[in-house]
């Protein structure tokens, strides 16, 4: 399922979400220069071997500290696919929990949710994943972005959001946001759990960040939220 638009208009413009877009883009493109995505990626990405080694790298790579790579990492993508994507449900969802919080707070919201996602995927993966594990770099902002999700499912849960369904056939479809939202977290975590059985078909996807970021988003959101974001609307709001 791919989100297209939601239908709940903002009382402010979302600087913030906007600008956190934005920094993605410019690291992604940062990324996509000399010596290229894959040595930015081992050099600046996030090792969760950082927290208890020891780390197994390629010959000529260190692992950041990882108080330097928590956030490295969180602005870093692995493909134009992986940005797409998450860019996309950050601007979906974000700006109303930007209007909810307010701008400032939005923002160490968002990074707060994203050092959470990134502590529990550390957690299962230095448990469970060995050293060699432990010595992939992990990368991406979708762990602070299901925080923005679980937010989202607190306090949105009657919007509707315009959908694109891939179900042997394409189709596109306007659903309650809880719907989306509770199909999200349970492929999350039964990928997640499948990933534990079958390591390959977790496809090095940070399920576990994905979870720890969605339960941030329930936890918390009610004590950080200054204003009721606006009433979903019967028409599609034009920005």
């Amino acid at each position: 399922m791919i989100p297209l638009r939601d239908n709940v208009p903002t009382r402010r413009f979302p600087y913030v979400t906007i600008g956190l877009i934005v920094a993605c883009f410019l690291v992604w493109f940062w990324e996509l220069s000399k010596p290229g995505v894959d040595v930015h990626v081992f050099r600046d990405g996030f090792y969760p071997c950082a927290v208890q080694g020891p780390c197994h790298l390629p010959l000529g790579f260190h692992a950041l500290p990882w108080y330097e790579g928590v956030f490295t990492g969180m602005f870093m993508h692995a493909s134009w696919e992986h940005i797409l994507g998450n860019m996309l449900f950050l601007w979906i969802f974000g700006n109303n929990i930007e209007d909810a919080i307010g701008s400032i707070g939005f923002l160490f919201w968002y990074l707060g949710a994203g050092l959470v996602a990134m502590a529990l995927q550390t957690a299962i993966t230095l448990h469970f994943a060995g050293v060699n594990g432990a010595s992939i770099p992990n990368i991406g902002a979708s762990g602070a972005i299901a925080g923005v999700l679980g937010a989202y499912f607190v306090l949105l849960p009657r919007a509707r959001v315009l959908t694109l369904i891939f179900f042997g056939i394409i189709l596109i479809r306007e659903i309650p946001a809880y719907w989306f939202l509770l199909i999200w977290i349970g492929l999350q975590i039964w990928d997640g759990g499948l990933s534990f059985l079958q390591p390959q078909a977790g496809g090095g996807v940070a399920f576990f960040a994905h979870i720890g970021g969605f339960a941030f988003g329930i936890a918390t959101i009610l004590l950080v939220a200054r204003n009721k974001p606006s009433a979903p609307v019967s028409k599609y709001p034009v920005y």
